[in-house]
């Protein structure tokens, strides 16, 4: 993870001053676990979780919100001020700040999509299918979530389609019984799942 976290570093900003790095991959598939694991290991980077920028009215329809609410303001170094939406009460908080940062973590379904990547420096797939994703999170939610999973994965199904993720990757991340193993993506070779090293290290970082 430190050595991903060194490789960021290492990126142009491309969003003003900020890295932007986008973590992407089926609902239950772990972005948030790895987004928090990542942003610690770059030293307590701040995460936008896309949660937080959806709604049940707009489950991927939230682009307009997310571009004037917060990259629009970092692309100009100022701070963003976001609503949290607040999926118990079915409605969106105060703003909260997100003031620019080296790096900000950009958790969620659908941070890969087109109308994002402009402003990503990098893009992370959680290489899980979205079967193995989708029950993963159905166990997570439980019972009380399951009307909602019930709409969530034929919405989720019709977004990649249409607006898929996965092609423009630069590094799958796939779990392991300890840690997670990195992978470079389509996006920057034609031989996706082909190990990513760093130096004399190992190609994994399980």
């Amino acid at each position: 993870m430190h050595a991903l976290a060194s490789r960021i570093r290492r990126l142009e900003p491309s969003c003003g001053p900020v890295r932007l790095v986008g973590v992407d991959g089926h609902a239950g598939s772990g972005k948030s676990t790895f987004a928090e694991k990542l942003a610690t290991a770059l030293g307590g980077a701040p995460v936008l979780r896309l949660d937080d920028i959806a709604s049940h009215e707009e489950l991927f329809g939230w682009t307009g919100r997310l571009l004037s609410q917060v990259i629009e303001p970092l692309g100009r170094g100022e701070t963003a001020h976001y609503a949290p939406y607040d999926w118990r009460a079915r409605r969106f908080g105060p703003p909260r700040p997100l003031p620019p940062a080296p790096v900000i973590v950009v958790e969620g379904v659908g941070a890969g999509r087109r109308a994002l990547r402009p402003y990503l420096a990098l893009l992370l797939w959680m290489d899980l299918p979205e079967e193995e994703s989708w029950a993963r999170g159905r166990a997570r939610d439980g019972e009380e979530q399951r009307e909602f999973w019930d709409g969530w994965t034929g919405a989720e199904r019709e977004h990649f389609a249409g607006d898929p993720s996965r092609p423009y990757a630069d590094l799958l991340v796939r779990q392991c019984e300890e840690g997670y193993e990195v992978l470079f993506g389509p996006a920057v070779t034609s031989e996706p799942d082909r190990p990513l090293t760093y130096g004399d290290g190992p190609s994994a970082m399980c």
